[in-house]
């Protein structure tokens, strides 16, 4: 592909102000500069590793390095005069862990700044904090406070919150997924408008999906095998872990009958999520995905459980909840992060002192099948996502493996729909328009398909031993969980 291919997609008129410059920094940066014409003395990375190849590439791409913690007692008068330098609208990429989304979101849109970020992410201390609650620890409460924050301040300058793959584009693809089936099974229906959640809703339980796996298999694979007391992993360690420590979550749907012995409920906001009082990364389900077919994910907790339970659920005219589908990611990552999971979680939960993100020139092969998982209709269940390898991803963008040019593609779709529309408030991507976000997104995914698939969770059981299932319905979550 050569330069002249790539569309501009929008004029940035301000400064670029990008936090944290891990793996999905290093990849976003050259998708910035490839899509959007900006001045390129006013693009700033704030980063506080001196990494010597980072370095390296920021200067290669015309940025500047500021070598800084942001913190919750630094992070007004660091990042003001940074965000507001020269005249033009500024837009900040928040791509940092240990950072307060929500604090630093609130500040661009006093300032006027278009903010996105990948994940609703807290302060340093939130995910390992002892005196906390499991209830506390979960994407549920960081969620809610960002969906306060929409309530009490409507409107304003755009905040695209939580647009990278998952949580971001598995949002657009389960519209996507919806709008196929309702075809494929000849449902009369209209594609609802793009902020009609009552429209969505009601399609979705007109088809009859009862549950949505966000299911996921990474079979990437390194040179060299994974060296004792290492984490390894294609993208984030450190979120990662984060995550993975974090109770289990999922959007509790409507058809299910049965709950685990240690799932607790929230007494406040929308409720649609319950957790598990065990960590995620540590909690296994049956799902499905086209290349392996039948596999083991975690049920590892991200802010789309929440957010598509929540945006599709159905209300009757007493405002009681008349249908929600059940939401949960199920992932399998890359062979070397189970292995560094299983090492972990052995140690006590201890996390290895060396941890590493696998770049694309360490790895040899490898496809990441992302998608969604609609279950429970009348063609079973149907799967839409994307099947990116790695051999297409180094070809397409610099910096990036598979895993990574999923997220970082989402992030450049969600820019550019946030540039196209200024002064949207704050929002989620379930609440953007999917095909626009999708129709920028796309040069980037390799092939996009959708498969369907008789399998169910009730398959492939040894029938060896005794088992608590449900064979009324498949689709229970009390047979998805692995116990």
């Amino acid at each position: 592909m050569t330069d002249y291919a790539y569309p501009i997609h929008g004029d940035i008129t301000g400064p670029v102000v990008m936090i944290g410059f891990g793996s999905i920094g290093r990849g976003t940066l050259p998708l910035i500069e490839r899509h959007f014409r900006f001045d390129r003395s006013r693009l700033v990375v704030v980063e506080p590793r001196e990494d010597r190849g980072d370095r390296r590439i920021i200067a290669s791409h015309g940025a500047k390095h500021l070598k800084a913690h942001v913190t919750r007692d630094n992070y007004r008068e660091l990042l003001t005069p940074l965000l507001t330098a020269g005249e033009g609208q500024g837009f900040c990429v928040n791509l940092s862990v240990d950072t307060g989304s929500l604090d630093l979101m609130k500040l661009c849109r006093e300032l006027g700044v278009l903010y996105i970020d990948t994940v609703v992410e807290p302060w340093l201390g939130f995910y390992f904090d002892k005196d906390a609650d499991n209830a506390a620890r979960t994407n549920y409460a960081l969620r809610e406070t960002v969906r306060e924050e929409k309530r009490r301040n409507p409107g304003g300058t755009t905040a695209v919150s939580t647009c990278g793959a998952n949580p971001g584009m598995v949002s657009w693809f389960v519209k996507k997924a919806l709008l196929n089936l309702a075809t494929d099974l000849d449902i009369v229906h209209e594609e609802p408008e793009t902020e009609d959640r009552a429209g969505w809703a009601a399609l979705m339980r007109k088809v009859g999906v009862k549950g949505i796996h966000i299911a996921e298999r990474d079979t990437q694979r390194t040179k060299n095998p994974k060296p004792l007391e290492t984490f390894w992993n294609t993208w984030s360690v450190e979120g990662f872990i984060s995550e993975g420590l974090q109770p289990a979550e999922l959007g509790w749907g409507t058809h299910e009958k049965w709950k685990p012995d240690n799932a607790r409920e929230h007494t406040s906001g929308n409720r649609a999520a319950i957790y598990l009082d065990q960590p995620g990364a540590n909690t296994r389900v049956r799902t499905w995905c086209p290349t392996p077919g039948p596999q083991y994910g975690f049920l590892v907790t991200h802010n789309e459980a929440i957010s598509i339970a929540d945006f599709f659920t159905v209300r009757d005219d007493k405002g009681e909840v008349a249908y929600r589908p059940t939401c949960h990611y199920a992932y399998h990552p890359c062979n070397d992060a189970v292995l560094s999971l299983h090492e972990m979680f052995g140690a006590a939960g201890k996390a290895q002192p060396v941890q590493h993100v696998l770049d694309e020139h360490e790895l040899v092969d490898g496809v990441d099948e992302l998608g969604v998982l609609l279950y429970g209709h009348g063609r079973n269940a149907y799967w839409y996502g994307s099947q990116l390898s790695l051999e297409e991803a180094r070809g397409l963008a610099p910096y990036q493996n598979a895993t990574g040019l999923q997220v970082t593609s989402a992030v450049l779709a969600g820019m550019v729909w946030a540039l196209e529309n200024p002064e949207a408030g704050i929002v989620e991507t379930d609440e953007i328009d999917y095909r626009r976000c999708l129709e920028v997104q796309m040069p980037y995914l390799g092939p996009v398909e959708g498969y369907y698939t008789d399998w169910t969770p009730l398959e492939g059981r040894p029938g060896l031993f005794p088992e608590d299932i449900d064979t009324s319905d498949p689709w229970q979550f009390r047979n998805i969980l692995v116990r």
